[in-house]
């Protein structure tokens, strides 16, 4: 998926007047200076969607980029399909990605980073703060304050050996925390969620259900076709062009890249 997202679609937009402080640019992760440039100046921001990006090839996930050009940060996870659909695990792999790439260039210099730039309790707000400014909602949700709505994700788990001592909060929720640790989650002050378990929802149905989808659709393809698919080869040539543009555009991005390389 190189080349998803591109300076060609950028430059177009700000030409006719859609780059605005609403707009949020998903997978940002290929783009030159002067995108970047134009997404701060006209007050836009990033979902960067680390779990996706770091596999499906849309780019390095951008963060240690858009923090240099003050660009807000949102976390997302593209799909629950292909992802793990979990925003402890969307923190847990920024800040890697985030680190590794600090490192990275400083080695490339034959530098050593000591003091990491970017902290836990700055991914922990990419994922509260960050999705509600984003929205536009940061009035009303993001943050534990009067007058906000009372949506909250309580955490606690007295069966994990990782769960204390418990000496830097956001750390824990950045490195340790999972989503099977959510023992409430309150959405507009109502229960959904407590002691681990959903509230009104019936969830062995729900698990019968995909149980029998998947069944159904072994049984369509037959095993071996099932197993290929779970375990696809690697071909000996790779496509280039991106097959979700839907379109016969091609981008001189990607092209030119090549070009260049043979």
């Amino acid at each position: 998926m190189w080349g998803a997202t591109g300076d060609d679609g950028i430059r177009l937009m700000y030409e006719h007047g859609f780059m605005t402080p609403e707009t949020v640019y998903v997978h940002s992760a290929s783009l030159s200076p002067d995108s970047y440039h134009r997404i701060a100046a006209t007050g836009g921001s990033v979902s960067v969607s680390t779990e996706s990006e770091q596999s499906a090839g849309q780019g390095y996930p951008p963060t240690w980029t858009l923090r240099a050009y003050g660009i807000p940060v949102s976390l997302s996870m593209d799909t629950s399909v292909w992802w793990s659909a979990d925003l402890f695990s969307a923190m847990r792999t920024t800040l890697g990605a985030d680190r590794s790439r600090e490192h990275l260039e400083a080695h490339a210099k034959g530098e050593t980073v000591t003091h990491s730039s970017l902290r836990a309790a700055q991914v922990v707000e990419w994922a509260t703060r960050g999705g509600a400014r984003a929205l536009g909602r940061e009035d009303r949700l993001g943050s534990v304050e009067a007058g906000k709505l009372a949506d909250l994700v309580l955490i606690k788990n007295d069966h994990s050996p990782v769960m204390f001592p418990l000496l830097h909060p956001h750390g824990h929720v950045a490195f340790q925390a999972q989503r099977g640790d959510v023992h409430t989650v309150l959405v507009n002050g109502r229960v959904v969620k407590t002691d681990h378990r959903l509230v009104g929802a019936d969830l062995a149905a729900a698990r019968s259900a995909v149980e029998r989808t998947v069944e159904h659709l072994r049984a369509q393809l037959g095993e071996q076709a099932w197993e290929q698919g779970m375990n696809p080869d690697v071909p000996e040539t790779k496509v280039l062009d991106n097959p979700y543009t839907y379109t016969d555009y091609r981008s001189t991005s990607t092209h030119e890249r090549r070009q260049d390389q043979s």
